[in-house]
């Protein structure tokens, strides 16, 4: 004769489970954006250096190198020689110093709120260095001559003669060429590499190789095979 086994009684939930976890999720906050925290602290500290040497520089530029000859660091291949830019690099877009203004002002603004997703050393450096650049060359579109906003960058740095800079545009191409190495490694700016994410992804969707066979049915692995059925419920004497 068969027996059902008799039902066991329900084991009473431990709510401490839930407390603990509750209170791990807590204190697993703070830690999440102590790190974040410390980027940041990267971007601003770099970003002030970059300024600071920047204006720097260029205050020694103009008090030594005003009607001057070019001094030679490196003979012809890079000088010293003080300009004043009213257009962007290369002397690109001359005359539209107002509009050049507006734009430097709305990238300053997008690295700001780029800045808030932040989860990368590489990122933090590159913006930092990007912003402090960008931020460089926009006090002198606002503040030096001929007037608020359309002031002239100060540049001195000449390189053989093809463009004069500055070190604010060091920073930049400096970021731009960081930015393009992260990109290509595929690290977002969040600190996750893209391709693992896709890997991820992948491994983590279901597969459809092995379709859902029901019991008695034939095995599709080869012919004349069936499905295991299921096991009875009970025992027999």
């Amino acid at each position: 004769m068969s027996t059902t086994p008799s039902p066991q009684p329900p084991v009473p939930a431990d709510r401490s489970d839930g407390a603990g976890t509750g209170s791990a999720a807590s204190s697993a906050a703070p830690s999440a954006g102590a790190p974040r925290r410390h980027l940041l602290a990267w971007v601003a500290g770099l970003t002030l250096l970059v300024i600071l040497v920047d204006q720097a520089s260029k205050y020694w530029a103009e008090a030594t190198l005003a009607d001057q000859a070019p001094v030679p660091v490196l003979g012809t291949l890079l000088q010293l020689r003080l300009l004043y830019n009213d257009g962007a690099a290369l002397s690109i877009g001359s005359g539209f110093t107002w509009l050049l203004t507006i734009i430097v002002v709305g990238v300053v603004v997008v690295i700001l709120r780029i800045t808030r997703k932040i989860g990368s050393r590489g990122w933090a450096v590159a913006l930092g260095l990007l912003l402090g650049g960008a931020i460089g060359n926009l006090i002198d579109r606002l503040f030096k001559e001929p007037s608020f906003g359309q002031g002239h960058v100060v540049d001195f740095i000449d390189y053989a003669g093809f463009f004069v800079g500055n070190v604010a545009d060091i920073a930049i191409v400096a970021a731009a060429v960081m930015i393009a190495i992260l990109s290509i490694l595929g690290i977002g700016i969040d600190g996750q590499r893209h391709a693992d994410t896709d890997k991820d992804v992948v491994e983590a969707a279901p597969s459809d190789a092995t379709p859902d066979v029901a019991p008695g049915d034939p095995d599709p692995k080869g012919p004349g095979t069936t499905s295991p059925t299921a096991p009875p419920t009970g025992t027999e004497s």
